[in-house]
């Protein structure tokens, strides 16, 4: 397993220091940044699964940059960890209400640098297992969403809007039901986007897309009953 980090921090030596410390293990890739500013734009192009942030640094600071970083989508679920001699308990406040995963104060002993940086990095296990529980949301809002636009579509009104959603959450269904272990939702969910492609919206099958809907959310709804019983 390879493990990103991207070490934030104004002075040259400490950050030589940390890739030195970081380097004694094979696992870790290390980029350095010397301000704010430079972590921002790296860590859009490098992701990281990590960032270590100095605090106190010219210009954009350390918290300032974390704002910046959970503005930005790409940059936003990445574990920020920071790198401080001020460690007091107001400090530590502030950081956790800023997202900050974790402290390492400085200075660091670099002997047990890699391992203080793999203790904040969240188990892939654990991640999987979250992105899951969220998948499972996501099923629960997709249902109630379809049934409502299957009543719209029952209703004659607004036929292309409820087509083009329908549509748009079949397509992601499509695609996500697979990889999280419900490749028969996916193949329904791809049957009801095809139906809805089929001859364009103007000439859509509506009874084929009634029945592919319906199929759909059965199957959605059979997968809940599994897993309440």
């Amino acid at each position: 397993m390879t493990i990103r980090v991207l070490h934030v921090d104004d002075e040259p030596d400490i950050r030589e220091i940390a890739a030195i410390s970081l380097g004694l293990n094979s696992e870790f890739i290390t980029r350095s940044c010397g301000s704010g500013s430079e972590a921002i734009a790296v860590a859009a192009e490098w992701p990281p699964d990590i960032i270590l942030l100095d605090v106190m640094m010219p210009g954009m600071d350390g918290p300032a940059t974390l704002v910046r970083l959970r503005a930005n989508a790409i940059t936003a679920g990445i574990p920020v960890v920071f790198m401080t001699a001020r460690a007091q308990t107001r400090e530590l406040d502030l950081f956790r209400s800023l997202g900050a995963v974790g402290v390492i104060p400085k200075p660091f002993d670099p002997m047990t640098l890699a391992a203080s940086v793999r203790s904040h990095i969240e188990p892939i296990g654990s991640k999987l297992a979250r992105l899951q529980c969220d998948f499972l949301q996501r099923l629960d809002n997709d249902v109630a969403k379809l049934e409502r636009l299957a009543n719209t579509l029952r209703s004659g009104k607004a036929r292309k809007a409820s087509l083009k959603q329908i549509g748009e959450i079949a397509h992601g269904l499509a695609g996500a039901s697979g990889v999280f272990g419900f490749p028969q939702l996916g193949d329904l969910a791809a049957e009801l986007e095809q139906a809805i492609s089929d001859g364009g919206v103007d000439s859509v099958d509506i009874a084929n897309v009634r029945r592919s809907l319906a199929l759909l959310l059965a199957g959605i709804k059979a997968r809940d009953a599994r897993a309440n019983s």
